[in-house]
C-alpha cells in the first residue's frame, strides 16, 4: 500500500492509522486553528480539514505525493463553538458549558488523491451528553490535565468517559477520525484497501 501523509500531530488520529494497518508518515499542518466568531461549525470543520491538506501540499517542494490526509474536530454547544482550550480557565469554562447537556462533536475529514489531484471531503457530526458535575468531579478533571490539547476540553477516550451519559453517532468521529467515512473514502478514491480496488 502507498504512504499516506497525516497532516496532523493527533495522537488519537496515529492510532486509528495504526489499527487500520496503513503506512503513513506523521506531518503536522500548523495552520491557524481560530475557531472565535465562527458560526458554521460543519463548514468551519471542513474548512480547517481543506486547509491542513492544502498546507502540507503548499510545504513539498519535489513531487506529488500520492495521499494526504488532514481532519479537524470542534465542539459546539447551544451555537458557541469550542476548540482546543488555551488554558486552564479556558477548559474550565468550556466544561461548565457543557456538563448537563447535549453537544455536538464535528468532525471532517479530507483526503488529497495525488494521482488525480483532487481532494475528497466527508464530515460526520455525532453529539454527546454529559452528565451534570459537581464542582469536586470539575475540579479533580481539570488536576489531571488530560483537557490540554483536546477539543471542547475533555477527552473521551480518557477520564472524561465517566461524565458522558450517552453518545450518539460514530464514537470514532468523536475521538478524531470516523474510521467507517474514511474506510469508504480510500475505497472510493482507488487505494488499493480492504480487499480491492
Amino acid at each position: 500500500m502507498e504512504p499516506i501523509i497525516l497532516a496532523s500531530g493527533s495522537l488519537r488520529r496515529q492510532e486509528f492509522f495504526r489499527l487500520l494497518g496503513l503506512p503513513f508518515s506523521i506531518m503536522p499542518a500548523l495552520i491557524d486553528e481560530n475557531y472565535e466568531d465562527a458560526a458554521d461549525p460543519r463548514g468551519l470543520a471542513e474548512n480547517m480539514a481543506l486547509k491542513k491538506v492544502n498546507k502540507i501540499l503548499s510545504l513539498l517542494k519535489s513531487g506529488t505525493p500520492p495521499w494526504i490526509c488532514g481532519a479537524d474536530t470542534i465542539i459546539s454547544v447551544g451555537g458557541i463553538i469550542f476548540g482546543k482550550p488555551k488554558d486552564r480557565n479556558d477548559a474550565k469554562r468550556m466544561l461548565m458549558a457543557l456538563q448537563g447537556r447535549e453537544h455536538d462533536v464535528v468532525t471532517a475529514i479530507a483526503l488529497y488523491n495525488g494521482r488525480n489531484r483532487s481532494i475528497d471531503s466527508r464530515t460526520v457530526v455525532s453529539t454527546v451528553t454529559f452528565a451534570p458535575l459537581s464542582e469536586g468531579e470539575l475540579e479533580w478533571y481539570l488536576s489531571i490535565g488530560e483537557w490540554q490539547g483536546m477539543a471542547g476540553a475533555y477527552k473521551i477516550q480518557g477520564l472524561a468517559s465517566c461524565y458522558v451519559s450517552e453518545i450518539n453517532g460514530s464514537y470514532s468521529s468523536i475521538v478524531g477520525l470516523p474510521i467507517r467515512e474514511f474506510y469508504v473514502m480510500l475505497r472510493e478514491n482507488g487505494y488499493p484497501y480492504g480487499g480491492g480496488q
